[in-house]
């Protein structure tokens, strides 16, 4: 079987609050799951940073779907293309709750991506940081 990647990042339009961040992480994994895909979704509190991997029309598929959800805006491809091997054995989500901000996100999200390439580690690592609160 071949594989596909794609990474995007996207603004969130309004305020999406732990108890939808934690439904969409329940519904996505159950639909993931059903069509052989895997990936990290990173959410911040602002942005949306996603690597969504595994067949390409699946691939594909849900990212047309993200891109037409109201709750993105400024939906951006990073990356497209086929993979030889996942960086993801299954489907994870990283989220930070804006009203009380985790300390340990970088740690959490450093532990998700033990066998991401060094481009997908910068990315997420990037955004893991955007936002936090000063030390």
């Amino acid at each position: 079987m071949s594989l596909h990647q794609i990474m995007y990042i996207s603004s969130v339009t309004g305020t999406v609050t732990p108890q939808e961040c934690a439904a969409i992480a329940r519904a996505s994994a159950i639909s993931n799951r059903r069509d052989d895909v895997t990936g990290l979704l990173l959410f911040n509190s602002r942005r949306f940073l996603q690597v969504l991997e595994g067949p390409k029309e699946a691939v594909e598929r849900i990212f047309a779907r993200i891109h037409a959800d109201s709750r993105h805006r400024g939906v951006v491809k990073l990356r497209e293309g086929a993979i030889d091997s996942r960086e993801f054995g299954q489907w994870a989500m990283a989220y930070d709750d804006p009203l009380s901000p985790a300390d340990n996100l970088k740690d959490v999200v450093a532990a998700l991506l033990a066998s991401a390439g060094p481009s997908t580690r910068a990315h997420f690592m990037g955004s893991a940081e955007l936002h936090r609160p000063a030390a």
